[in-house]
């Protein structure tokens, strides 16, 4: 018996597992009669019962064999099976013939039982694609179409409880949206009009319309499907080399046995019909079935495990090598920050009204698209103050704002613009103290002089701390490439507990310092949110995507995180680690029992159903323990 990881990957129907099993207890309730009958000494009738076993327990299996010898035009280990139970047949082992075929069909149906169960988390995703959706017309009224039908821009309602059927943009209403389906996390999440829906997510409250911006095929629910059926489809390293394996290791078998039929009747003096038995014997128990299942089922399982928690593993390969990993560089906006700066600090002169500066202030940048601007007009919200009435602005590029009241001019923006030296008297130098804490500084300037000193930040996430704790506790080392100034890069890093740290990098500078880092380590992942991580994530050992459930995410990198959540790098690791030592464990194991059955047989202590039991138990072991990897890693 053998799991072989088939070009589609699709999962067996579940009703293929039941038929099978069916198949093999009307054999095993045959054998059964069979053998009772031959007790009483109807040979004739016994025989044919067990013929009939033969038919109805291997039919499967010996299908299954013969179209991959056909396709591969190499022998498999379904074909050893077959050879070993007709082998039996002709010198008269019925009973041991039929038995191997019974429990080697029982050892099919459990196969596909656990195939259908590895597949699991893929079906249950596949399932969440809704089939049917309601199309807004143009004279206002709504009808129930096939999802498949739809185009980019069609209307769409969308009922409380039901399934978002395409990715689009909410036009009318506000509601609650579980994303669990997208990224894990467990917690609605508020949707109003222009805010994005993706497909396969639950409308929970209100009922809104959506715009469709994406084909059905391309949505990022699709997307995730894609990859994971991709994931399983590909073969790791291991696999690929067990599979190569395989069919030179059948060959050698085959010619042992042959070897067998004729050498020990010569040199041990042993009967034609106990050298024929033994062949026959070896024939099963050295067949490689249970080394085989050693890697695939334990691969699927590991695969299903992260994707059930929101980690897209894109193969077996990438799953491998995360195991291996003895560092690991981390970006910085966005990645071990949430890229939205806010505001820390806020200084104003002895002389000023502290709100009326912020509201002055305010109003200013409300009138700006820049992420500091957003970020101070965010901070004066917070803190209750209102705008006052737009002044008008002139944009001073690579200086900041300059901006017309009543009161006279103001300017908003760097050193260089609002001047260095009234900078460094302004409050004891308080700047340059905040400059060197790794803070971005916007000062406020009219005709007195300073007014007000903002600081800026890009915060850490919250989950950043304990992410580099859980990769130090694993061995891995951590480190971060940015393109931010030294003092910035040096205060992160310190909050964060890296172990090192590289500043002002650009796409470029990063390729060339992850090269080194790989010449250092050997095997290096890096961390990365966007396309300007692109390049060093193609250049790792594995690349990791910050997911958020962006297209480019899912194109980029190894490894998605689809939650944008750190900890999952030290659980993902850990599945990698545990898969490992579940695939030495069934590879020592399997290779084990096959040395002492085939010691054993030589020694003819072991018998053919003795030898069947042993060797398709292992086999069926060794699949279970693959399947530990579908459980929650601690």
């Amino acid at each position: 018996m053998t799991i072989q990881a088939k070009e589609t990957m699709q999962s067996p129907a579940p009703w293929t597992a039941h038929l099978e099993l069916v198949a093999a207890i009307v054999s095993g309730i045959l054998i059964l009669s069979a053998w009772i009958i031959g007790k009483d000494g109807s040979a004739t009738l016994s025989t044919s019962l067990y013929v009939v076993a033969f038919l109805i327990g291997g039919f499967a299996k010996a299908k299954e064999g013969i179209e991959e010898t056909i396709a591969d035009r190499q022998l498999n280990v379904e074909m050893l099976m077959v050879f070993a139970a007709i082998g039996s047949a002709v010198i008269g082992y019925w009973a041991e013939g039929a038995i191997l075929i019974f429990i080697f069909a029982i050892s099919g149906a459990l196969e596909t039982y656990t195939l259908n169960k590895s597949h699991k988390e893929i079906s249950a995703l596949m399932e969440l694609q809704p089939e049917e959706a309601w199309l807004i017309q143009e004279d206002g009224s709504t009808i129930s179409v096939a999802t498949s039908s739809l185009s980019v821009g069609s209307r769409i309602l969308v009922k409380p409880g039901e399934r978002i059927p395409v990715d689009g943009v909410i036009i009318q209403g506000t509601t609650s949206v579980d994303m669990s389906a997208i990224n894990g996390e467990s917690v609605p999440v508020t949707k109003a009009e222009d805010d994005e829906l993706f497909a396969g997510t639950v409308n929970l409250s209100g009922a809104i319309q959506m715009e469709m911006t994406k084909p059905s095929s391309e949505t990022l629910f699709q997307k995730i499907i894609t990859l994971v059926q991709s994931a399983q489809s590909e073969k790791s390293p291991s696999q690929q080399f067990i599979e190569r394996f395989e069919g030179t290791y059948v060959k050698i078998v085959i010619f042992t046995v042959i070897v067998m039929m004729f050498l020990p009747h010569f040199l041990f003096d042993w009967d034609w019909t106990t050298t024929f038995y033994r062949a026959i014997v070896l024939l099963v128990v050295a067949s490689p079935c249970a080394l085989v299942a050693s890697i695939m089922p334990a691969t699927l399982a590991a695969v299903s495990n992260g994707a059930k928690r929101g980690i897209l593993f894109k193969g077996g390969v990438h799953l491998e090598h995360l195991g291996s990993l003895k560092a690991i560089a981390f970006d910085k906006t966005g990645t071990l920050t949430s890229g939205k700066p806010v505001v820390t600090d806020f200084i104003v002169r002895e002389n000023a009204d502290a709100n009326f500066t912020l509201a002055m202030l305010s109003s200013i940048e409300s009138q700006s698209n820049h992420p500091l601007a957003i970020a101070i007009v965010n901070y004066a919200n917070e803190q209750g103050v209102s705008q006052m009435e737009n002044p008008q602005i002139e944009d001073v590029p690579g200086y900041g704002i300059r901006a017309f009241t009543n009161t006279g001019e103001i300017l908003v923006g760097n050193p260089k613009f609002v001047g260095k030296d009234l900078i460094d008297a302004f409050n004891d130098g308080i700047v340059h103290k905040l400059s060197n804490e790794g803070k971005t500084v916007v000062s406020m300037k009219d005709e007195e002089g300073i007014i007000a000193v903002f600081a800026l930040k890009d915060t850490l996430r919250p989950e950043a701390i304990q992410a580099i704790q859980d990769l130090k506790q694993l061995g891995i080392q951590s480190i971060m490439l940015t393109g931010d100034n030294e003092n910035t890069a040096r205060t992160i890093a310190n909050e964060a507990g890296l172990d090192r740290y590289v500043a002002e990098c650009l796409p470029e500078t990063k390729v060339e310092e992850l090269k080194k880092l790989l010449k250092e380590y050997g095997e290096v992942g890096m961390v990365g949110d966007g396309i300007n991580d692109a390049p060093a994530l193609a250049t790792a050992t594995s690349g990791i995507a910050m997911g958020g459930g962006t297209d480019v995410a899912l194109e980029t990198a190894d490894v998605v995180l689809m939650q944008n959540d750190l900890t999952r790098i030290s659980y993902a690791v850990k599945v990698s680690k545990k898969m490992q030592r579940i695939v030495k464990q069934n590879v020592f194991f399997s290779v084990a029992v096959i040395a002492v059955l085939i010691i054993s047989n030589f020694m003819q202590v072991v018998d053919l159903p003795l030898g069947v039991i042993g060797h398709e138990g292992s086999t069926i072991l060794v699949i279970l323990n693959g399947l530990r990897l579908l459980n929650k890693i601690n």
